[in-house]
């Protein structure tokens, strides 16, 4: 195929004949083909290189330009000659087509990050050029090319009166980009700028207006920071006014770009706040209009009802985005806060989990900045997110109440039994739910003394002594008992010192809980001093006495009293001058949206899949107290959670499977732990189960350390503690275990545990500093016969899920198949005794040259063969690898139709293959990239 094509070339280029159109598509076929050898590609260059002087056919040119941008994506080398060939004359400078001129640009740009290859008149000149596809590809690359912003800015304003939709939105995008930049100081470029994006406010196109609204947002923002100190304040009133004007308009898009707005906009007077959360004009309102600059006039009666149309609109995401800007504008004014409240409260009731999580999120940025005060009558509705089936929203709920300082002992009783409902729904909550109720009592001395007082008998040993070690609910309310001694309340004295005593038989669960407060063994003195006496130093104990547990918290105050005092606005407060506050608020309107409470998308899902890892972490002293049933139960809850997340967004996928097949080791672990609990000897049935578990176990962990790069040192030994673990399972139970076989596996997992901890300079975990100690009780013969399952189970007792944290988005090593139009009804054909053939559709994502992958196909475990895919023979990048594979199979029974199954598997490195007949396979064990296809096969009836 390659020499038919070059001779041809060859033919062409002899008798100074231009490549046909055919033959270029035939030189396309070799680009593309990944077995075209280099210097083929290499002739190729040259033949287009001398073809390109034979020719200006601009059809011509345009396919020359995509063979040479393909050439230098295949063949970097061969890049710099490319590169010359499209600054060339023959094909940069061809006035007869801008559109070419446009091709080669676009060609240079993804090649090369030179800015030097148009200057300003040229610039200008192919803007221009009545190729729209141009106009608008230039403007939307503007900053690839070393172009003045003063003349940047010129041609996006032209180019904002453009015929074409699309070419007025890429020249409203480059005025943004330029504001964002803030080379422009002057008031009157930024008058101008700012006129003509409201005029595109009304521009019949929605994808005109979205970025009309970021253009007014932006250069009205600039305009008020160039104006006069004592002008500031009402031309950031009109900027905000103008809008609001654009809530209701009939675009999604539109209005979503109009909330991320408002939550921009920092310097609002109290009187515009409180007409959004109204949509009857308010009498100060009515006469009120702002004349930002000459020419434009806007009433105040635009902003009448702004937050209650998006907190009612009918998408959620526009719903988000409206309590997501409320949070960033609360913190100007107490009367807004609390318009903004009732409307917030209405928003939990809300059909989208994302829109009560967002609601909770901005009543929790309101506590931080003590504007939360929630009445009475809101409570019953506030509590009932507790009972949320959505962990994430029931977490946000109680972090607000950690913040809480509650009026009214009717209050602290209501909060006390919606926390102790959630426990009771949701026992996977316990560790969260302990660790608010012990700040709740700390806030709520007096109250707590009161509630215990109430529940006292509740807490007593029942007849004949015993405590009630398995009502949650008494290991609740001694939490809230033993937090009474460290209220800052005075006379909150008052807890009997027997309760504390009672409290050390849940010493374990409750230390987890409050592991952010103190120690274990910091928690038992506490609880040894507070039972032999009422009066205690706490300079004696190593307690924390920051009571948020998330950075800048502070106690708020949750519900209002009658008779409670208003607070100040933050532009009365004394001792700061009005010109200082203004500049104040504005700075805070500026930042808002780059504080730590704006994530990105990733950021986000991150920290949600790290609130699961803490939960997982939270659930194990329940399992190791035989509550194997209710672990269970919460990891599938998890697992659905997770299993709900989108993976769509690049670089989420890995985050999601990690943390699935995270959950899906943590299932089998609980699985395992319940027939270590047994006392007795397994009968046959239950020697079998377990090594059942245990080898999907070790599959599922084979898969976890393989499947995920670009996971950090920590996390890489996070996952061998648990490859540990299941290696002293097998060890610590007789029935079961293979001695030398396990053995060596647990001391190649030390040696390579012991290598990562000195490649990134991290302390070894306590379980595993045990472990090493107990290796050199066994013996340092890999060999030996000394078998000790009892200090093995000893070992196993001693582990714990330690807290895992995803610092970043791991890539997943995945592999599809796919065999083109093959089902039972349209069988593959083949000959008994000759290897039939098996074209295979195989995509790759994330997959290397180094790494060494198999094809398993498979008729029976008895007729298993492997075929060897060598990756560096496929052409392609690491993210993504698409080829055609045909797979021979050699051993074609003799029978009409048979069915195989294949699937891809990678060799793990350092894991020998054990007890597998294969036919030149692997030598070490595979994890498999794919599930396994079911290929069908009939026999031809030609043979």
């Amino acid at each position: 195929m390659e020499q038919l094509v070059m001779n041809s070339i060859e033919q062409s280029l002899d008798n100074n004949q231009p490549l046909s159109f055919q033959t270029l598509a035939s030189i396309r076929s070799l680009v593309i083909n990944p077995s075209t050898s280099d210097s083929t590609l290499s002739s190729v260059l040259n033949a287009l290189t001398r073809s390109l002087q034979l020719s200006r056919d601009s059809v011509f040119l345009h396919h020359v330009v995509k063979l040479l941008t393909d050439l230098s994506s295949r063949c970097p080398h061969l890049s710099p000659v490319a590169i010359d060939l499209l600054r060339s004359n023959s094909l940069f400078t061809s006035s007869d087509s801008p559109r070419l001129v446009g091709e080669s640009l676009s060609a240079l740009v993804s090649l090369t990050s030179s800015q030097n290859d148009v200057d300003d008149a040229r610039f200008v000149s192919l803007c221009l050029s009545p190729s729209v596809s141009v106009r608008l590809w230039l403007l939307r690359n503007a900053e690839k090319f070393a172009v003045r912003d003063s003349v940047l800015l010129a041609v996006f304003l032209g180019f904002t009166r453009d015929p074409y939709p699309y070419v007025r939105k890429a020249a409203l995008d480059g005025l943004v980009k330029l504001c964002e930049k803030g080379d422009f100081d002057d008031h009157d470029v930024a008058q101008g700028c700012y006129f003509r994006a409201v005029e595109l406010l009304c521009d019949a196109e929605d994808c005109v207006r979205s970025p009309a609204v970021r253009a007014v947002c932006g250069w009205g923002k600039m305009i008020v920071v160039s104006t006069e100190e004592r002008n500031k304040q009402d031309l950031a009133d009109a900027v905000f006014i103008q809008l609001c004007c654009m809530v209701r308009d009939m675009s999604m898009e539109v209005r979503l770009e109009a909330f991320d707005a408002l939550g921009k906009i920092g310097l609002v007077s109290e009187d515009i706040l409180l007409q959004t959360v109204s949509k009857k004009v308010l009498g100060m309102n009515k006469e009120k209009i702002y004349k930002p600059i000459e020419g434009l006039e806007i009433s105040a009666s635009g902003a009448a009802g702004a937050f209650v149309h998006g907190l009612e609109d009918e998408f959620s995401e526009v719903r988000m985005s409206a309590c997501y800007s409320l949070r960033t504008l609360t913190v100007f004014s107490l009367r807004f806060a609390g318009e903004a409240l009732n409307l917030l409260m209405d928003m939990l009731n809300d059909d989208s989990t994302v829109v009560r999580l967002q609601a909770l999120g901005t009543m929790h940025h309101m506590a931080i900045s003590n504007n939360l005060k929630v009445e009475e009558i809101h409570m019953h509705r506030f509590l009932g997110t507790l009972f949320d089936s959505s962990s994430a929203i029931r977490f946000v709920t109680r972090k607000i109440l950690k913040l809480a300082k509650l009026p009214k002992l009717g209050l602290f009783k209501l909060c006390i039994d919606g926390l102790l409902g959630n426990l009771e729904t949701y026992p996977e909550d316990e560790v969260d739910v302990f660790s608010v109720l012990f700040h709740i009592g700390r806030n709520h001395g007096k109250f707590t003394v009161c509630m215990i007082e109430e529940v006292s008998s509740e807490l007593e040993p029942a007849f004949g002594g015993k405590l009630g070690f398995d009502s949650t609910r008494v290991a609740a309310f001694l939490v809230l008992a033993i937090s009474v001694p460290l209220s800052h309340e005075k006379d909150a004295r008052g807890v009997p010192p027997r309760i504390f005593s009672y409290a050390v038989t849940w010493l374990g669960r409750i230390s987890h809980a409050l592991s952010d407060l103190m120690s274990q063994e910091t928690l038992l003195a506490y609880l040894s001093e507070c039972s032999r006496s009422s009066i205690i130093s706490l300079a004696d104990f190593k307690i924390k006495d920051a009571l948020p547990t998330v950075e800048g918290d502070m106690p708020s105050h949750l519900c209002s009293d009658v008779g409670s005092p208003v607070r100040i606005p933050l532009w009365q407060q004394d001792g700061e001058t009005s010109d200082h506050h203004h500049t104040k608020l504005w700075s805070l309107g500026k930042s808002a949206t780059h504080a730590e409470y704006e994530l990105g998308e990733h950021d986000e899902l991150r920290k949600s899949l790290n609130l699961i890892f803490r939960k997982v972490k939270d659930l194990w002293p329940l399992v190791q107290l035989g509550c194997t049933n209710e672990a269970l139960k919460a990891i599938r809850a998890c697992k659905e959670e997770v299993a709900s997340y989108t993976a769509e967004s690049p670089g989420s996928a890995g985050a999601v499977a990690f943390t699935l097949q995270y959950l899906r080791i943590t299932k089998l672990l609980v699985a395992v732990w319940e027939h270590l609990l047994l006392t007795k000897k397994l009968n046959p049935y239950g020697v079998g189960k377990l090594e059942l578990l245990l080898a999907k176990l070790d599959r599922r962990l084979r898969e976890i350390n393989n499947r995920f790069i670009g996971l950090s040192k920590g996390e890489e030994l996070q996952i061998m503690d648990l490859i540990v673990v299941a290696c002293l399972l097998r060890l610590s139970k007789v029935e079961i275990y293979c001695y030398e076989t396990a053995m060596k596996k647990l001391s190649s997992t030390i040696s390579h545990v012991e290598f990562l901890h000195k490649e990134g300079s991290i302390e070894p975990s306590h379980f595993m500093v045990e472990v090493k100690k107990s290796l050199h009780e066994v013996g340092s013969s890999i060999g030996g016969n000394t078998c000790k399952p009892l200090l093995f189970k000893k070992l196993v007792d001693s582990f714990s899920f330690e807290q895992f944290v995803l610092c970043a988005s791991p890539r997943y090593l995945n592999a599809e198949l796919e065999v083109p139009g093959n089902d039972s009804e349209s069988p593959l054909p083949f000959i008994s005794g000759i290897p039939a053939s098996i074209p295979l559709v195989i995509t790759l994502h994330n997959i290397s040259s180094d790494n060494k992958l198999w094809l398993r196909i498979s008729m029976s475990e008895e007729s298993t063969q492997f075929v060897f895919l060598d990756l560096n023979l496929i052409r392609g990048n690491n993210e993504v690898r698409k080829f055609t594979f045909v797979a021979p199979f050699y051993l074609t029974p003799k029978a009409v139709s048979f069915t195989l199954r294949v699937s891809i598997g990678m060799e793990c490195m350092g894991e020998t293959l054990h007890l597998v007949k294969t036919f030149g396979g692997p030598k070490c064990e595979l994890t498999y990239l794919s599930p396994e296809k079911e290929i069908f096969l009939c026999k031809s009836t030609k043979c």
